[in-house]
């Protein structure tokens, strides 16, 4: 079976969900952190992995 699981990744300024992408959680153990585009706030902010 596949590890890689679909991840909700979430605004730390909004709080909202923008964007779901995939991680191995074998191989990251970490939460993931990326700079995306927030529509909401209209900047680019760091979207944290979210819980499910």
């Amino acid at each position: 079976m596949s590890q890689d699981r679909l991840i909700k990744l979430q605004c730390s300024k909004c709080k909202r969900i923008n964007y779901w992408s995939s991680k191995n959680k074998k191989l990251v153990t970490r939460k993931i952190e990326l700079k995306k585009f927030c529509k909401w706030c209209k900047v680019a902010t760091v979207h944290k992995e979210a819980k499910k």
